[in-house]
Formats: C-alpha cells, structure tokens, sequence
C-alpha cells in the first residue's frame, strides 16, 4: 500500500510540474553614455539572439544565423537598417542619427554598438525604442542612461514607446 501511495504522490507531482506554464521575458537594455570630449553619445543595446532572429525572418522573411559561421554576409547591413528604423533619439529637441558601429556575441546575446551626435551639452534626451515590439506585446526595453554624470533609467513598453530624460 506504501507503494501505491508513493508512485500516486510522484505521479501527482509530476502532473503539477508540467502543468505549470513557462513564461519568457522578453528584455533588451540599451545603455546610452555621454562623452563631452568627443560631443557623442555612445549606445550599446543588448539583446537576445533568438528574439531578434525571429524578428528578422518575420520582416525580412530571412534568416540570418547571427553569431555562427554561417551568419548571412549581409548581417550588418540588416542590423543597421532595423535598428535606425527601431530607434529615434532627439537630443535638446533635435532629431539625431543613429550610426550602427558593430557588433558582438556574448554566450546568447547580441551586442550592437552606435553612436549619435552631441555637439552641445545635453539638457534633454527623448528616446522612442520599438525594437522587437512588432514580434512580442509584453517586449520590454530598458533604457539606462549615464549623461553629465547623472545616471537615470526608464522602461519603454508597447503601451509606452518613448521616453523623455531631463538633466
């Protein structure tokens, strides 16, 4: 009797381990860095590689296999091209543009360098980021700033894609 009542409590426990659902997070973090010296602002976003595969092949309707040998030789063109459509800064109220630098691999994560324009000291920093928002409605991306020594962050969100910093 012991041991059908052990095998009924395994059983049940293994019923109510694989009924519980997985749920992924869906997370970037952009890290945006001020360099008086050089009047840019340095970004470099973190992302995982699956996600923004299989956002690749929904747009693009291509896959990329970024970070393997076999990645598409026209990779960098691809990231570029999405991430100046994804992202849009305004510093002091004017619009800059995004230079794509390159990129990296990190076990599974993607890490893609830019930089921007900051003639003048920055009073205002506006940031819409939608990147991955068009594959997952709960995508969250992390916005961490370090601008005249003053370190600030936010969370960009589908219900809220921008963002304003005021230093």
């Amino acid at each position: 009797m012991r041991k059908i009542t052990n095998y009924l409590f395994l059983l049940l426990l293994a019923m109510s381990l694989t009924s519980m659902a997985v749920h992924k997070y869906y997370v970037a973090v952009f890290q945006l860095d001020y360099v008086p010296a050089k009047k840019t602002v340095q970004m470099t976003s973190r992302i995982f590689i699956d996600d923004l595969e299989a956002a690749f092949a929904k747009k693009y309707k291509k896959k990329f296999y970024l970070g393997t040998p076999t990645e598409a030789a026209d990779a960098n063109e691809y990231l570029k091209k999405y991430f100046i459509e994804k992202v849009h800064i305004k510093i002091n109220g004017k619009e800059k543009s995004i230079k794509f630098l390159g990129k990296e691999i990190e076990d599974d994560i993607i890490i893609c360098y830019y930089t921007f324009p900051a003639e003048h000291a920055i009073k205002s920093l506006e940031i819409s980021n939608t990147t991955l928002f068009e594959l997952f409605e709960d995508q969250q991306n992390i916005i961490h700033t370090n601008i005249n020594r003053n370190k600030k962050s936010l969370l960009l969100t589908n219900d809220e894609p921008k963002g304003l910093f005021e230093f």
